[in-house]
């Protein structure tokens, strides 16, 4: 696979005969690179065209914004960042409503974008109906052993419908299917890992095969299904996820290959773990996404936030920091182009991020994160040349 060299746009002795008297590199460099408009630099789709595609998650009215030419001239792949959940697209009980999703098909579409879809299952953001027997009770709750298994295959019963549903209506729109999402815990509660949400307690781990199985009935015959998940690079959950995912193909389990969320921060984790997640599940003939990447400019929890974006632009520092992430995580991803297919950030710019709610969720209301390599107006940070070269 030909690879682009990578090498800088400007040499450091350049820089330094640029420097205004009493100016560091740093924040010469965030000056500077913050003064050119993303609809007028080089594209990072076709920076990377060798190598993998380059998506973007959006909201349906984004596409109605300067965001829609930022999306054309920058990615070639995006993905709803919301509207495609379970909540939104089944609320009540056969009650499917595809008006806002249909938006980011037909953008696609007219624009020759790749589309992935996010999600069929999640145990976030799906509505309650799902678990609630005939008569209106918790499936969860329910002691009887007959009527348990009754209550498995209604809610198996309803996923399939669901899945069925969505994959029949976008079978010729969509290749890339994000069927199962989080289903591996951060502090495990049982031995293989797996997480005790709803879908768990009620049916096992029996909704992972059926979503599976179903995604492949209904699909195209060339679409790809992954199961995606955050921390993929930490322990244990990178060897419980690899095998839950190393079982299920021995069963059949028609899996395409793993997302990995990818929600990066400036120190962590390192890259010698992301390389190794991504080869061990290459070792087992999959593919790789990265597929919600954004890198936070704060470590965990994220306090202290910085309260504005003008703070963080005076304070120059984090930005170069993450520009110095972004290089080394794409020189990485590059390295690896040939078991990676997609690489999407969760997001287009720092004017819209889910980061700014976490940093004021930490910071009594107030804060602020920056995680994309174009800042609110649109004009490019740091981390956009690095990652350009």
């Amino acid at each position: 696979m030909f690879k682009v060299m990578r090498k800088p746009l400007i040499t450091g002795l350049a820089l330094a005969l640029l420097l205004p008297a009493g100016m560091s590199r740093a924040a010469a460099e965030v000056t500077s690179n913050q003064s050119s408009h993303a609809l007028t630099v080089p594209s990072i789709a076709e920076r990377y065209k060798d190598s993998f595609a380059i998506g973007a998650a959006v909201e349906p009215y984004q596409l109605e914004t300067i965001d829609s030419e930022v999306l054309k001239r920058h990615f070639n792949s995006i993905v709803a960042e919301n509207i495609m959940k379970p909540i939104n697209i089944q609320p009540e009980e056969g009650k499917f409503n595809f008006t806002e999703a249909d938006k980011i098909v037909k953008f696609a579409k007219e624009n020759g974008m790749e589309l992935r879809f996010h999600n069929l299952v999640w145990h976030s953001q799906v509505p309650d109906w799902f678990f609630l027997d005939e008569k209106g009770n918790p499936m969860v709750d329910e002691t009887d052993s007959k009527q348990r298994e009754k209550n498995k295959k209604l809610l198996l019963k309803r996923l399939e419908t669901h899945i069925k549903t969505i994959v029949k209506r976008y079978k010729n729109d969509i290749k890339s299917w994000d069927v199962v999402n989080e289903v591996i815990d951060d502090s495990p509660q049982n031995e293989r890992g797996l997480r005790e949400s709803a879908w768990y307690k009620i049916t096992g781990d029996e909704y992972i095969k059926v979503a599976f199985e179903t995604a492949r009935r209904y699909a195209a015959k060339d679409a790809k299904l992954y199961i995606n998940d955050y921390n993929t690079e930490v322990e244990p959950k990178r060897t419980n996820l690899y095998n839950l995912v190393s079982d299920l193909l021995q069963q059949g389990v028609p899996i395409y290959g793993v997302g990995h969320q990818s929600h990066i921060q400036i120190g962590w984790p390192s890259n010698a773990d992301i390389e190794k997640s991504i080869n061990m599940f290459a070792d087992l003939g999959l593919d790789n996404q990265i597929t919600e990447l954004d890198v936070s400019l704060y470590g965990w929890p994220p306090r202290p936030a910085f309260p504005t974006y003008e703070a963080i632009v005076a304070e120059g520092e984090r930005l170069k920091a993450q520009a110095d992430r972004y290089d080394a995580l794409f020189q990485l991803y590059e390295k690896l182009g040939d078991k990676i297919s997609n690489v999407t950030f969760w997001g287009i710019a720092d004017n819209h991020t889910w980061l700014d709610d976490r940093a004021k969720q930490y910071n009594d209301g107030v804060g602020k994160d920056a995680p994309f390599v174009f800042d609110p107006e649109y004009k490019t940070k740091p981390a956009y040349w690095s990652i350009m070269d």
